[in-house]
């Protein structure tokens, strides 16, 4: 029997009913199902669903998130309630349960030390390096110049290009050098802006003997930067022994900045939080995940992004982390939920959206490795993992707050769950 191909012309000119066909009849043998489950997803506001259709190519259907909210915070003596938008069951009640303790224990503080984006412009070039260097001085005006009709708003605001360095690279690359251009895009996260730039900027750059390979924005943003800070007494952090818990606290950050193994775990958990509140504010959360993993890297081993000190009877726990972030344009303008997310922030700025996202990422370390070193992640992680169990195996009303009940002192595991369920259906 000869095997259908599964290859498709012409795509992305189909209808969404038409795509929708091809998919069910192709993967899904015509199974009347598998469109039900797509069109339930559908908005059954047509504006809105029609914003949704033009986000991505070949959109079929809504892929929804729960939004969540973390209330408490108090950030620079300010209260805050912060949006999440995540799936992970434990990461919204562990950042509302620590914004409550630093609540009365003088909050957060955070500052931005820096918010500089860097964009490249990769060439190669076979002369003599006094030659290219000669041409470049001779030209960095010309490169400016050029750019001035693209960054004309953006120095309105307060931005625009910082500077324009000739770096090179042959040490690593044969040939290879690169414009290494700074960039200020103040509210924008600024990445098409920056990318129109340095393609002028090549443009006017290139010549006889010059090859333009790339012109693109680096998500890896070291100087970009934001720090926010917890600290306390002591005594003040844990009611049963504060000493020997600041202790391990304090250690299992050493062993996160010793071992790689664990420093990705530990990092992990961090951008639960902040990776949270980017989708809720409808930033790019991939840019700010392989920016925050390359900063960790930046020693030469990969280490945690948090650390933590006990000086003078003080616990002090803090954050340094790359953030590029804006508060205007892309989804933050046209996704509704995301422009809502701002509203509730109050309309931050970029700089003070930077450091409500750090205190997102801190909090949420601060309740992993507060679980870790005492009671162990895996009792309150279960704890909120059982709705979820119980829910797949189609449970009652009446019998969910049966098992709920009943594992309110046990420990919960999977199968101690279907375990309990199978008994409860049996004898009723």
């Amino acid at each position: 029997m000869k095997k259908m191909s599964k290859t498709v012309d012409g795509f992305s000119k189909f209808s969404k009913e038409e795509k929708i066909n091809w998919l069910v009849s192709t993967y899904f043998n015509n199974d009347d199902k598998v469109k039900q489950v797509l069109k339930q997803y559908w908005n059954s506001n047509k504006v809105i669903q029609d914003l949704h259709d033009d986000f991505i190519e070949n959109t079929i259907s809504n892929f929804y998130l729960p939004f969540g909210i973390a209330p408490n915070f108090v950030i620079n003596g300010k209260d805050y309630t912060i949006p999440m938008t995540i799936e992970e069951s434990s990461v919204v009640a562990a950042a509302s349960l620590v914004a409550k303790f630093w609540s009365t224990r003088g909050g957060f503080k955070a500052e931005v030390i820096s918010s500089t984006k860097i964009g490249q412009v990769h060439f190669m070039f076979e002369g003599e390096k006094e030659e290219l260097q000669s041409y470049f001085n001779l030209k960095k005006k010309d490169l400016l110049k050029i750019t001035e009709p693209i960054t004309k708003n953006m120095r309105k605001r307060g931005g625009g290009i910082l500077d324009i360095e000739l770096r090179d690279k042959t040490s690593e690359l044969e040939n290879y050098y690169q414009l290494h251009v700074t960039f200020e895009t103040v509210d924008s996260m600024g990445a098409n802006f920056i990318n129109s730039c340095l393609e002028a900027i090549a443009g006017e750059f290139e010549k006889e003997g010059i090859q333009i390979v790339m012109s693109i924005l680096s998500n890896y943003v070291p100087e970009c930067l934001v720090h926010a800070e917890v600290s306390c007494k002591v005594e003040e952090l844990y009611s049963e022994n504060s000493e020997l818990f600041a202790q391990k606290f304090v250690q299992a950050v050493q062993i996160a900045n010793a071992e790689p193994h664990r420093a990705v775990t530990h990092n992990k958990g961090i951008m639960n939080g902040i990776d949270a509140v980017v989708l809720a504010t409808g930033n790019d959360f991939r840019a700010i995940e392989a920016g925050a993993h390359a900063y960790a890297a930046k020693d030469g081993q990969y280490k945690s992004l948090t650390n933590a000190t006990i000086e003078n009877g003080i616990f002090k726990f803090w954050i340094e982390i790359p953030l590029a972030l804006g508060t205007v344009g892309g989804l933050t303008s046209l996704h509704p939920l995301s422009k809502l997310s701002l509203k509730m922030l109050e309309n931050p700025s970029a700089n003070e959206l930077m450091q409500i996202i750090a205190v997102a990422g801190l909090a949420q370390n601060f309740a992993a490795l507060r679980a870790l070193t005492t009671t162990g992640i895996q009792k309150g992680h279960m704890k909120m993992h059982l709705t979820n169990i119980i829910k797949g195996l189609g449970a009652s009303e009446e019998h969910k707050q049966f098992l709920i009940n009943y594992f309110e002192h046990k420990t919960v595991t999977h199968n101690e769950v279907v375990e309990a369920y199978n008994n409860l259906v049996q004898n009723r």
